[in-house]
């Protein structure tokens, strides 16, 4: 909030930046093609995220069933394995104290060799979620502000890896609106069986039915 838009702006693009150079590694090339498994990433991670929200499920999300049933219909083509960050947030990086520059990434107990467009959708959600929320940005100024837009994240980052473009992104925004609502109702689990020890835990839980009905939305614009 101290930041000029100018300094505001330069720290986004600096975001976008360390992501896509994140993205450039050929896991073998840098001692890491034993890090997760190769092939079927996003139907290994929606298999995972609907097993998990089953067992930590505590009321009756109709969203979160129809997402259950329906995002594994329209799953991306298998993509080159790259280091998939998981949770590559603002919150989770270090910068130079002097300048626009990311020199940490921290927080890597979801990360995972993968397909790449699963972290900067990851990342883009947050442009979908209202600035009432944690991390949301929906909503704001953000011409004012100095924060680049959802396109010119997505232009910047397909310039720095080559990319033409972010192919089913409305399906992918749903599939990560979808992951962080199963990771929610994860901590409503640990709430329910009275083993969650922060004390924004509830807080937490609460958001499984905003999210799972952002996500659906997503899906209903990709042709649900």
């Amino acid at each position: 909030p101290d930041q000029t838009p100018a300094e505001r702006r330069a720290i986004y693009e600096a975001q976008v930046d360390a992501l896509a150079d994140l993205h450039g590694y050929e896991p073998e090339a840098i001692g890491l093609g034993d890090y997760g498994k190769a092939g079927n990433y996003f139907a290994r991670q929606v298999g995972r995220w609907s097993k998990q929200y089953r067992a930590s499920e505590t009321h009756t999300v109709e969203a979160m069933d129809r997402l259950i049933d329906w995002l594994p219909q329209g799953l991306p083509e298998d993509a080159p394995a790259r280091i998939v960050h998981g949770d590559f947030r603002l919150d989770n990086m270090i910068l130079a104290p002097d300048r626009a520059e990311v020199r940490a990434v921290l927080d890597w107990e979801l990360s995972t060799l993968g397909d790449p467009l699963a972290d900067v959708s990851y990342f883009l959600i947050a442009w979908v979620i209202p600035s009432t929320e944690r991390n949301g940005l929906a909503g704001l100024d953000l011409e004012t502000l100095g924060i680049p837009s959802m396109q010119e994240a997505i232009t910047r980052y397909c310039a720095r890896t080559g990319r033409e473009g972010l192919p089913q992104l409305d399906w992918l925004l749903s599939y990560n609106l979808f992951r962080l609502a199963a990771i929610c109702q994860g901590i409503g689990g640990r709430v329910r069986d009275g083993t969650a020890a922060s004390p924004h835990a509830a807080a937490m839980a609460a958001r499984v039915d905003p999210l799972a009905e952002a996500a659906w939305r997503f899906a209903e614009r990709a042709g649900a």
